[in-house]
């Protein structure tokens, strides 16, 4: 999240050209928040710093993705430390810094959709 409150979603043709957030695997030996500073750094040139873990989601078989996976996703709500969004064009194709609710407006991946809902009602009950 950057200090006006917007929120980074990307789109990715993985997830049917649907927007989502930055993401990826855990490698061995990586604690979760190492792994999502890492991740976000790959694909977008950012540096974050996970401030709060928001939901964690099981999606077995998502329809949406382009082959069979099964993911845990750990969300994490991050504030942008530093850096200008230089996507790696490999996983993600476009991006959109947006206010959470204006979001919504958009087509996304069901697991983003939750995420950001769960975020904005977190954030009116002064939680997030």
């Amino acid at each position: 999240m950057r200090q006006d409150g917007k929120i980074l979603l990307v789109k990715s043709h993985k997830w049917g050209g649907l927007y989502s957030v930055p993401g990826g695997h855990v490698e061995f030996g990586e604690k979760l928040e190492e792994a999502v500073v890492r991740e976000v750094a790959e694909e977008t040139g950012l540096k974050v710093r996970p401030r709060q873990l928001l939901l964690v989601q099981d999606a077995i078989y998502p329809a949406e993705f382009y082959r069979p996976r099964h993911f845990i996703f750990f969300d994490y709500l991050c504030d942008l430390v530093s850096g200008e969004v230089r996507l790696d064009r490999d996983e993600l194709q476009e991006y959109a810094w947006l206010d959470p609710q204006e979001s919504l407006k958009l087509e996304l991946e069901p697991y983003t959709r939750r995420l950001v809902e769960k975020y904005i009602q977190l954030k009116s009950a002064g939680r997030g």
